[in-house]
């Protein structure tokens, strides 16, 4: 094929390196955000933070200077004195006692004394537990079974029991994997059965169970024996537990030969117990979330303002940027501009990302006005559409501004996801969202009567009589999205 040289017209789509940056700045949380504005303040030093700057400028105003034809008193000795004093003399042959640093103790290491204990009251006070792990379910039998008088044989065995807990205090090994785990061919089952059952007595009660019908009987066995409907709530688990899920009392009542008044004590008992013992136990730290955005209601009015924790101000060094106008074609000179450059769009992409969280979370505070007003039944439909379309912003942009961002507002902090719901069509042409729907739902459940509960075609015809066509179907997925049982599990008699 002969080679030419053609001239032709196209169009293409490029994402510069700015660009790319803008878009990743949009998708990050807070605390991600964080971390990439203290990268950014790391490894470019032209940028500083504007707080800080302003905070020396204030310290460099605040020093008061004496007259000329002044001078201070002789046992008061000036700054730079001091300074002088604190220096190392080089000719000296001497070490001082102190040595000049340019840190402090506490810019290194965290301060974990609280403000209690700094001034010694508190004796029992222990410094390392503020800086230890959680203790796990694992580390709390483990310290039982050490406390606990047993040979080198069972020993061996309830450390492979302890092990095979999960996090919920029950025992998923069941007892041949035991024997392998152990790896003593002397030991027989009945050995580790009984060491089982050992270990069924540590701390939370109902730890080691291998079902759901052991964890209640380990639990009710634990109780004093004067326990009100101990024992036939025993018999409950023991004869009827399949008659438990369908509360079916009236069956277990003719099962045990007792009264319904008797079945009714006897399973509110059982309903006390904890079905995940080991949940008891598990230590799991706090996670906060910082909110994005502030939302308040002042003089009658709704007041969207950013975070300042979140936003940081940025500004460009001055005194560096001052170099650039003397240098010239050097490497040093190149270097200084190349950082200049970078810091002037890094600025302009956290302003960017700053302006757009703006929009979007004000104009979904004011499509959603009254929800923060009367709360999620008055929530109104909404999706990335209405955003996008309102602030001519594409859908992707609206995307990656409600991932990840919360809003804190007099109602709780909610991520800005949360305020978008699907619709459903009202029998007066309107459209009622979702969260409006399972809020409604709630409500009926929450005011029904325990004698006779309300089925999901129930509440169909309830939702219908308002005007909003929902089917049965669509209502058995939102209430199990609650996270509440149907009407048979539903039912009491008292």
């Amino acid at each position: 094929m002969k080679q030419s040289i053609q001239l032709r017209l196209g169009q293409h789509l490029s994402m510069t390196p700015q660009l790319q940056q803008a878009i990743k700045l949009l998708q990050l949380s807070s605390l991600e955000l964080q971390q990439e504005i203290q990268e950014a303040l790391d490894t470019n030093f032209m940028l500083e933070e504007g707080e800080e700057s302003e905070r020396f400028q204030a310290a460099d105003a605040a020093d008061i200077r004496l007259p000329q034809d002044q001078t201070p008193d002789p046992p008061t000795a000036t700054v730079q004195e001091q300074t002088v004093e604190r220096e190392i003399q080089v000719e000296s042959q001497e070490m001082p006692d102190e040595l000049p640093v340019d840190t402090q103790w506490d810019d290194v290491y965290e301060n974990y004394l609280p403000t209690s204990s700094q001034g010694g009251g508190d004796d029992d006070f222990d410094p390392f537990s503020q800086q230890s792990r959680p203790e796990t379910l694992h580390d709390h039998l483990l310290w039982q079974l050490n406390l606990t008088r047993l040979s080198e044989r069972d020993h061996a065995i309830a450390q492979a029991v302890v092990d095979a807990i999960d996090a919920n205090g029950y025992l998923r090994t069941d007892v041949d994997e035991l024997l392998t785990t152990v790896g003593d061919p002397d030991i027989s089952p009945e050995e580790v059965t009984t060491v089982i059952h050992r270990v069924q007595s540590f701390d939370p009660p109902g730890v080691g169970a291998r079902d759901l019908r052991e964890c209640l009987l380990i639990q009710l066995s634990q109780l004093p024996d004067r326990a009100p409907t101990r024992d036939l709530a025993i018999a409950i688990c023991t004869r009827g537990f399949d008659y438990l899920p369908r509360n079916d009392v009236a069956a277990l009542a003719r099962l045990l030969q007792t009264t319904e008044d008797a079945i009714l004590a006897a399973l509110e008992l059982i309903r006390h117990l904890n079905p995940r013992p080991g949940t008891l136990i598990a230590e799991v730290p706090a996670e906060y979330v910082v909110p994005d955005v502030l939302v308040r209601r002042t003089e009658g009015a709704w007041h969207v303002e950013l975070n300042p924790e979140t936003t940081p101000k940025l500004r460009v060094n001055a005194d560096y940027a001052r170099l650039i106008r003397r240098g010239d074609q050097s490497a040093d000179s190149i270097a200084l501009k190349s950082h200049l450059q970078e810091a002037r769009w890094f600025i302009k992409s956290l302003s960017s990302r700053n302006d757009t969280v703006l929009r979007v979370a004000s104009k979904i505070v004011e499509l959603q006005q009254e929800f923060l007003e009367l709360g999620e039944v008055a929530m109104k439909p909404l999706i990335l559409r209405d955003i996008s379309e309102a602030l001519e912003l594409h859908e992707s942009t609206v995307s990656r501004v409600t991932t990840q961002k919360y809003m804190h507002t007099p109602r709780g902090t909610f991520e800005f996801k949360f305020f978008f719901s699907s619709h459903v069509n009202t029998a007066s042409g309107g459209e009622c969202s979702s969260t409006a729907i399972r809020a409604l739902i709630r409500k009926m459940i929450t005011g029904e009567s325990a004698r006779k509960p309300l089925s999901d075609s129930k509440i169909a015809d309830e939702l219908a009589d308002q005007g909003i066509n929902v089917a049965r179907r669509t209502v058995a997925k939102y209430r199990e999205a609650l996270g509440i049982p149907p009407s048979n599990e539903r039912k009491r008699l008292a």
